[in-house]
């Protein structure tokens, strides 16, 4: 009975061999979510992070073929005197982080109206990463059932 047991597990063990023919491609042991999800015309987990990360703004332009999300201004209740109007471009199929790039234009209510300030330091680099963050988390979520 041991023996048959023995015999029976070497068995399963060679059966994924004797499936794998010219077209059949060995499965990786471990199943990872691919990099390159594009379903509309760019990365789709980096286009939907950007939209979850910058959802909160009115949106002025969205065109995912062309991987471009545009914002309208926004102005937080607890700073109205100042607004924001943010820029998302995804460059590239691929979940890299060379292949997002934020832009953001800052403005403050002077005397004359809006004039253009500068944007604080880091805040398009702290866009960029939560995007990423959320891309990488979205690309795991996919294949963890």
């Amino acid at each position: 009975m041991r023996r048959a047991a023995t015999v029976m597990i070497g068995l399963l063990a060679l059966a994924p061999l004797a499936a794998c023919g010219k077209k059949d491609k060995p499965r990786p042991s471990t199943i990872e979510a691919p990099a390159r999800l594009t379903t509309i015309g760019v990365n789709a987990y980096l286009w939907r992070a950007a939209l979850d990360t910058i959802g909160f703004m009115p949106l002025a332009q969205v065109d995912s073929n062309g991987g471009v999300i545009i914002t309208d201004w926004y102005a937080t209740p607890q700073s109205p005197n100042e607004r924001v109007k943010e820029t998302v471009a995804i460059l590239d199929t691929e979940l890299r982080s060379d292949a997002i790039k934020v832009t953001a234009i800052r403005q403050a209510l002077a005397g004359s109206g809006w004039v253009d300030a500068p944007v604080r330091a880091g805040t398009v680099q702290k866009l960029e990463e939560t995007i990423l963050s959320r891309a990488r988390d979205l690309r795991r979520a996919q294949y963890q059932g």
